[in-house]
């Protein structure tokens, strides 16, 4: 597929139509993520309403890796779909860089980068036009996009593969041209949502390194995991997230302080463990 003629002038279009009008303070630097009294209900047929999402607030700093931790179901990947405006809130609020996720959702798009395993690319593109595609869709200045295709290129070792098709590539590879078409238009915040499922050692490595630069460039990083060992290394903060609501929140020497344990996952079972305790005796 050659780049250019009905591709180019549908980029071109939709990021036309993601011109938003801004009510953020340049004279004020804003905080990277704000969530307050964030909730998110889905109905089920046999249990009715229940709340995926129960009242959270929690806020991302410049240089920071954010950490969210809980077991599968605890509402990690529902948090991180409405942050990145997959998913509608049912209340609360979520600020990005300032600007009111539900009356901005284009502009925040822009800032933005989402990662997860099972994030798809489109098989029939190359490598290098991937990562113009999503350059490009997200609002990267046209005449910067070269320099950044090639500096991506470099950083990921992706030179010989430039040119091939994505379904040709190996898993290994795939991996790296999604963390490289992740970080397409330079955004300053980046979502990873439980990124090393599915990896073997070897490509979790890597990929915790990469993150740990990111960190070190300035990024926003809000990362979730179950993974007890991943949120030790890499995390400044974590929230431990359990069934919706957010048990606790600290650096790790703080939360230790909170719990009386020193590993993270007695830590963790510390705190699930009394969330449930009082959340047993408020439904008596």
């Amino acid at each position: 597929m050659a780049w250019g003629g009905a591709m180019t002038e549908n980029v071109e279009r939709m990021q036309q139509s993601r011109s938003e009008p801004t009510e953020v303070d340049p004279s004020v630097k804003p905080m990277p993520i704000i969530v307050a009294e964030l909730r998110r209900a889905f109905n089920d047929p046999s249990r009715g309403r229940i709340w995926a999402v129960d009242g959270i607030d929690f806020e991302c700093r410049f240089g920071e890796i954010f950490g969210l931790l809980g077991a599968n179901g605890a509402g990690k990947t529902t948090t991180l779909r409405m942050l990145s405006t997959v998913l509608r809130p049912t209340g609360g609020r979520i600020l990005v860089l300032g600007r009111e996720l539900r009356k901005h959702p284009l502009a925040v798009r822009q800032n933005m980068g989402f990662y997860s395993a099972t994030t798809a690319l489109y098989p029939r593109l190359s490598v290098r036009e991937t990562l113009e595609f999503f350059a490009r869709i997200n609002g990267y200045r046209r005449d910067r996009v070269g320099r950044r295709l090639a500096y991506l290129i470099e950083r990921f070792g992706l030179q010989d593969y430039a040119d091939a098709r994505i379904e040709a590539l190996s898993t290994g590879m795939k991996q790296k041209v999604s963390l490289a078409r992740t970080l397409a238009h330079d955004p300053p915040i980046l979502i990873f949502d439980e990124p090393t499922v599915g990896l073997d050692v070897l490509a979790a490595q890597d990929l915790l390194e990469v993150v740990e630069e990111l960190r070190a460039d300035g990024k926003t990083i809000l990362y979730s995991t179950h993974i007890m060992s991943e949120a030790e290394r890499i995390c400044d903060r974590i929230a431990i997230l359990h069934r919706g609501r957010i048990l606790a929140c600290d650096a790790l020497a703080g939360l230790r302080e909170q719990s009386g344990k020193h590993y993270l996952e007695d830590i963790f079972l510390h705190f699930v463990r009394h969330g449930d305790r009082d959340r047993a005796a408020a439904e008596r």
